[in-house]
């Protein structure tokens, strides 16, 4: 399984994006379909989630981005989105898409499994 992601470019502060992820086939991560960033200059390991959708249609986000992004989901198109308004210069990070599993089935214990895309660049200039 691929996931794909689209929609990333550069954008004046204010402004909005939308982001897509397309997988290559139908997935069901038992956590969710999230999207992280990384930050310029920071490790993989520092990537931080920016929204998660669950499989009950639930969501969750970032402090950072509530109230501006909007995560959503296509099922039938094994596809989500990342709405991004009223960006910041802040919000510029390489955005990746993100198929999340947890080992015990309960999000957030046990060991993380995680199926990346490739990511995307989104830069946000004053």
């Amino acid at each position: 399984v691929q996931l794909v992601e689209s929609g990333g470019g550069s954008v004046e502060a204010g402004g909005s994006l939308k982001l897509s992820c397309a997988a290559s086939e139908y997935i069901r991560p038992n956590c969710g379909m999230a999207w992280y960033r990384q930050f310029p200059g920071k490790e993989r390991e520092a990537r931080e989630q920016v929204s998660i959708i669950h499989s009950d249609g639930t969501t969750k986000y970032a402090d950072s981005v509530a109230g501006r992004f909007t995560i959503s989901q296509d099922n039938p198109k094994a596809a989500v989105y990342l709405q991004m308004n009223s960006l910041k210069t802040e919000d510029t990070a390489v955005y990746y898409c993100a198929a999340e599993s947890w080992s015990s089935g309960i999000c957030g214990m046990g060991a993380r499994d995680i199926l990346w895309g490739q990511g995307t660049q989104v830069t946000v200039s004053s």
